[in-house]
């Protein structure tokens, strides 16, 4: 019995004394910041988009995996989308519904704007809400590794091909999505 204490505890001190391994974790995309790094994989639940930071982060499970940084947006970037033609970005939460693979912008993840409260507020000025909002890549035919310069879309929100590249495979239909001044 004495024997077995005096080797369980020489085991122990073996086995607190060893090195320990550093796991690193994966590289981000291009532009990409890995913001945590849990122990298992965590699927993407929610997406934040400010629009005065101009950041995207990712998160699971209330926690923040990744954040993008430099988004475009529509050509008058601040303020809710009202009205087609208005040239800004919605504003609300909404749900990433549909993805596009043969978009003319790379990739493109669609955002379920206009809900009810936006058909509503553009009829009762007699007007449409516009649509066909989108998280997506740069034009393409635009060189590699290339960006449009300033905020250029129609309202949608536009990254480097490599970012939407990698939010295609993290991001799942159904997703809610924030976006915020």
């Amino acid at each position: 019995m004495k024997r077995r204490v005096v080797i369980t505890g020489l085991l122990g001190l073996v086995v607190a004394c060893a090195p320990r391994t550093a796991i690193s974790p994966p590289p981000p995309a291009p532009g990409g910041v890995v913001l945590s790094q849990p122990a298992r994989a965590i699927p993407v639940d929610f997406v934040l988009v400010d629009k005065s930071e101009r950041t995207m982060t990712l998160f699971g499970q209330g926690v923040p995996l990744r954040q993008y940084q430099g988004l475009q947006f529509g050509d008058a970037p601040f303020g809710h989308k009202q009205f087609e033609g208005d040239e800004r970005t919605p504003e609300g939460r909404y749900v990433i519904d549909y993805r596009n693979p043969d978009s003319s912008y790379h990739l493109s993840l669609h955002i379920s704007y206009p809900d009810a409260d936006d058909r509503a507020f553009a009829q009762s000025h007699g007007r449409s809400p516009g649509g066909q909002i989108f998280i997506h890549g740069q034009p393409n035919g635009y060189p590699a590794g290339a960006r449009v310069p300033g905020d250029w879309t129609d309202g949608c929100i536009a990254m480097a091909n490599g970012e939407i590249e990698e939010l295609w495979t993290l991001i799942a239909d159904g997703t809610a999505i924030e976006i915020r001044q």
